[in-house]
């Protein structure tokens, strides 16, 4: 489970900063929410028999330029220590970074390069959202990077829209591109892959399962992958066959292995889940 102390929304967080104010008194307000956050988190993984990992994400910036850069960044970073300072089981602690957000257009204080750093020191997890980057910017190209430096990553799967993610995932290139990297680096075991988007115009579970199936989907494709093979013609040099052979695996067959494991899990294939979906909507949201 991915849990995410909410950082937002409170009268002491309209400044537009929170662990990183230039208020004591502020500071330590969110320094103690944080606290007892990573407390529940370690509650929930307890519960679960299965670490949570409490994701911090901060909506600290300035929506103009800054005179100074340096100082909220070195408030964050006390603050984080001082979150992060009472050993917990049953709990890992992940950062998330941003390029910019609403209210923080011009300078974001947990940049990537921040929490890369962050990270790398403290050896935490490391958060990489598939929205929260520049367009022309390559989630699936930061894994082998980051994974060479920090122990382990959370993988927010969603879909980058203009400014932000939060759109349902889907069976595209970059998702099918995070997953072939997972696979090809062996990185399974290492990596906490959660979904993370919302989407009110369409019916929610929809959305879930929508976005649900199609990361397993992209899995599943690269799992289907003969990656071994890919890395010997690689190894000697032979590109032309490593083209030939990923050029071809676009257009197996994997639909009938994604149906066949359907069918082995008791679960529908195909489009057969909406009539679930629509049932649901008519029998249980339309009455709420």
């Amino acid at each position: 489970m991915d849990f995410n102390p909410s950082f937002f929304s409170h009268p002491l967080a309209a400044s537009g900063a929170t662990l990183s104010h230039r208020d004591p008194a502020v500071r330590q307000f969110w320094i103690q929410h944080g606290i007892l956050a990573r407390r529940i988190g370690a509650e929930i993984g307890r519960q679960l028999g299965s670490s949570c990992v409490t994701n911090v994400w901060v909506p600290d910036g300035s929506k103009d330029l800054p005179a100074d850069r340096k100082s909220p960044r070195e408030r964050l970073e006390s603050s984080l220590d001082a979150i992060f300072a009472e050993p917990l089981t049953t709990n890992l602690d992940a950062v998330e970074s941003k390029l910019f957000g609403i209210g923080s257009e011009a300078y974001v204080v947990g940049s990537h390069e921040f929490y890369l750093g962050y990270c790398v020191t403290r050896q935490k997890v490391l958060c990489l959202d598939a929205g929260h980057f520049h367009p022309t910017e390559a989630l699936a190209d930061k894994i082998t990077s980051t994974l060479q430096f920090v122990p382990e990553i959370l993988l927010h799967l969603s879909r980058g829209v203009r400014w932000d993610s939060d759109h349902v995932v889907l069976l595209d290139d970059p998702t099918r591109a995070v997953m072939e990297e997972l696979v090809r680096g062996e990185f399974l075991h290492r990596v906490h892959l959660g979904l993370d988007f919302f989407d009110a115009s369409i019916n929610r579970i929809a959305a879930w399962t929508i976005g649900a199936r199609n990361a397993m989907k992209a899995l599943l494709i690269a799992l289907l992958e003969p990656s071994l093979t890919l890395k010997s013609y690689e190894d000697t040099g032979d590109h032309t066959s490593r083209l030939a052979l990923l050029e071809e695996l676009k257009t197996m067959p994997y639909a009938a292995v994604w149906d066949e494991f359907c069918l082995r899990q008791n679960k529908p294939s195909g489009r057969d889940w909406m009539k679930q979906v629509k049932a649901y909507e008519q029998h249980v949201l339309a009455h709420r």
